[in-house]
C-alpha cells in the first residue's frame, strides 16, 4: 500500500488531475451508454390529442402497469416499442371517443319506457348536434368541432316565431380555413337543421378568431357575396393581363391593376312591341243588301183598281224604284312581341386598367448593362392588347393607361454588394469562423500534444512487483536506486527538473536519463556486484 501510494506521489499533481479527468470523462460516458442501452425504446402511441383524450390513455396505461412518457405539453404519448402496436389497438376506441360528443347512439342506451318528453328533446338536439360535428371533422383541416343549435319552439297562443340559430368552434390543423370552406360548414350545418338559415350562424376558431358571424338579415351576406365577385372579378382580369403580357416582355416585368364598377341591382323587364309593317288578315265580313219600291200616282181608291185586268197594265200609273247595297269587313291582327326579363348577375359598369411595363436592359460592349425604354410603338401594341383582353368600351367610360417605367431590383434596393463577400459570407462572419476553427485546432492539439502524453506517461511510470523488489533491496544495501531501462526511479529535485524538461524536449532528457544511469550503474555494480546481477536478470525476464 506504501509503494502504491509512493507511486502516486511520484505522478505529480498535473499527471493525478489528467487521470482523475479522463477517469470521470469515461465513469459518465459509461454510466450515460449503460442508462441508454438499459432503458426501452419509446415509440409515439398517439399524438396530437386533446386533453381528455390524453387523460383516459394515461389511465388505461397506468392501470396495465406500462411505462409511458409525455412529451408536447402532454399531447404526445410515447410507449417502448414493442408494445406500441398491442396498446395501439386496445386504446384505440379510448382515443377515437374521448372529446367527441355522441350522436345518434344516444338512444340506444336509453330505456324508452322511463324517458320523459323533455329528455326526448334533449337527447334529441345532443345527439343533432354530435352528428354535425362528426361530419364537420371529416373535413380534413378540421381537427375538432363542437356545434352548439338553439332550436326554439313555438309558445302556445303565440303568432310570432323564432328563427332557429347555431354557433360552431372549430380546432384547425395545417393553416386557416378559406372562405369558401367556412362557407361549407356554414350551408352544412343550415341543410341539416329544419328552417335554420346560413346568415344565422356564427364560426369561430380555437384561437378565438371570428370566421363567420349570424346576420338579423341576408342584406349584408349578399353585401360580402358582392364585394367577392368583384374582387374575383378584378383578380381574373388583372392576371390574364400579366400572363398574356409575360410571354412576350418576360415573367416579373410587367404589373396589371383592375378597378371594376359593377352593378348588382336586380332588374326586371316586362316588354311589348308591336310590327305595323307585319300584318295577318284575321277576319272578314260581306254583307249584300237589295231593296224595291213600287208607288201609285193617283191618290184615289177605286174598285177598278183592285180588280185584275190582263189587258190592264199594272204599271201604270205606278211608281217603281230599286236599291242595291254590298259591304265587306276586313279585320287585320297587328304582329306583337312581349318579353319578360330579370337580371339577377352583376353588370360591369365601368373599367380602370393600370398596366406597368418594365423598360429593356442593353449589355454595353465593356460588360455593363444599360436601361433603355421601350418604343412607342411597342408600347401602342402592348395597350391595344390590353383593351382587347378587358373587352374595353368607350361608350361605357373605361379608361385604360399602359405606363413604361423602371422596375426596381433587388440588386438596387440592397446597394452594391460587399466586395468582401467570399462564397456568401462575409468578413466578419469568416473571422468569426476562422476563430472557431482556431479554438478548434488549440484543442485538438492540446489534447494530443499534453493530455495524451501525460496520461501514457503516467501509466508507463508505475512500478512492477520486480522493481518494488529491487528498489527496496537497493535501499536496505545503502546503494541509491538505478532507474529502469524506461527512465522510472525514486524521484530528486534534480529528476524533477528532468521530468519537466522532458515535457519540453524528449531528445535531451533520454540522453541526460542514459548517461545518469551508466555512471550509477557503474558505480553500483563496483559497489553491489550481486544486486546488480539479480537486477539484471529480472529485467532480462521482464523484457522477455
Amino acid at each position: 500500500m506504501n509503494a502504491f501510494i509512493q507511486s502516486l506521489r511520484s505522478l505529480g499533481p498535473a499527471r493525478l488531475m489528467a487521470m482523475a479527468a479522463v477517469s470521470v470523462g469515461l465513469l459518465g460516458f459509461i454510466i450515460y451508454f449503460t442508462m441508454r442501452m438499459g432503458s426501452p425504446k419509446m415509440e409515439l402511441l398517439y399524438g396530437d390529442l386533446d386533453t381528455g383524450a390524453a387523460r383516459a390513455i394515461t389511465q388505461q396505461l397506468d392501470a396495465k402497469q406500462i411505462p409511458y412518457q409525455l412529451r408536447t405539453d402532454g399531447r404526445d404519448i410515447y410507449v417502448p416499442a414493442e408494445q406500441m402496436l398491442k396498446m395501439r389497438l386496445e386504446t384505440a376506441e379510448v382515443a377515437h371517443n374521448s372529446g367527441i360528443v355522441n350522436g345518434y347512439e344516444l338512444f340506444d342506451k336509453m330505456d324508452a319506457l322511463g324517458a320523459t318528453n323533455f329528455m326526448q328533446n334533449v337527447n334529441l338536439v345532443r345527439a343533432l348536434e354530435g352528428e354535425l360535428a362528426r361530419t364537420i371533422m371529416a373535413i380534413g383541416s378540421v381537427k375538432q368541432a363542437r356545434v352548439h343549435l338553439v332550436l326554439p319552439k313555438r309558445e302556445m297562443f303565440s303568432r310570432e316565431t323564432q328563427e332557429p340559430s347555431a354557433s360552431v368552434i372549430l380546432r384547425v390543423q395545417g393553416g386557416a380555413l378559406t372562405k369558401g370552406q367556412v362557407s361549407a360548414i356554414q350551408y352544412l350545418v343550415a341543410s341539416a337543421v329544419p328552417k335554420l338559415k346560413p346568415s344565422r350562424i356564427s364560426i369561430v376558431d380555437d384561437k378565438g378568431a371570428l370566421l363567420a358571424r349570424g346576420f338579423e338579415d341576408d342584406k349584408e351576406v349578399m353585401i360580402n357575396t358582392h364585394e367577392e365577385m368583384r374582387q374575383a372579378q378584378e383578380h381574373r382580369l388583372s392576371q390574364s393581363i400579366e400572363d398574356m403580357l409575360a410571354r412576350t416582355i418576360g415573367p416579373g416585368k410587367v404589373r396589371a391593376e383592375v378597378s371594376v364598377e359593377m352593378d348588382f341591382d336586380r332588374v326586371v323587364t316586362n316588354q311589348e312591341t308591336y310590327d305595323p309593317d307585319g300584318q295577318v288578315v284575321r277576319s272578314t265580313v260581306t254583307e249584300n243588301e237589295n231593296s224595291k219600291t213600287d208607288e201609285a200616282q193617283n191618290d184615289s181608291v177605286t174598285v177598278q183598281q183592285n180588280v185584275p185586268d190582263p189587258n190592264l197594265n199594272n204599271n201604270q200609273g205606278r211608281a217603281t224604284s230599286a236599291q242595291n247595297r254590298s259591304t265587306e269587313t276586313v279585320n287585320y291582327e297587328i304582329t306583337k312581341k312581349s318579353s319578360n326579363s330579370v337580371r339577377e348577375n352583376g353588370v360591369v359598369k365601368r373599367l380602370s386598367v393600370a398596366v406597368l411595363v418594365d423598360g429593356v436592359t442593353v449589355s454595353k460592349p465593356d460588360g455593363t448593362k444599360d436601361y433603355q425604354d421601350r418604343s412607342k410603338e411597342e408600347m401602342d401594341k402592348i395597350a391595344s392588347l390590353v383593351r382587347s383582353a378587358v373587352g374595353y368600351d368607350a361608350q361605357r367610360g373605361d379608361q385604360v393607361d399602359v405606363i413604361n417605367m423602371r422596375f426596381q431590383s433587388m440588386d438596387d434596393a440592397l446597394g452594391p454588394a460587399d466586395e468582401t463577400m467570399l462564397l456568401g459570407f462575409t468578413k466578419a462572419e469568416i473571422m468569426r469562423m476562422a476563430e472557431g476553427l482556431g479554438v478548434a485546432v488549440v484543442a485538438i492539439l492540446v489534447i494530443l500534444l499534453i493530455v495524451r502524453p501525460l496520461v501514457t506517461r503516467a501509466f508507463e511510470s508505475l512500478p512492477s512487483p520486480s522493481e518494488q523488489a529491487s528498489r527496496q533491496l537497493l535501499t536496505e544495501s545503502g546503494a541509491p536506486q538505478l532507474a529502469a531501462p524506461t527512465g522510472s526511479m525514486v524521484p530528486s529535485d534534480e529528476d524533477d527538473e528532468l521530468e519537466t524538461e522532458e515535457l519540453i524536449d524528449i531528445d535531451k532528457v533520454e540522453g541526460r536519463v542514459k548517461a545518469s544511469s551508466l555512471r550509477k550503474i557503474g558505480e553500483i555494480v563496483n559497489k553491489h556486484p550481486e544486486e546488480a546481477l539479480s537486477i539484471v536478470r529480472n529485467w532480462m525476464y521482464q523484457e522477455t
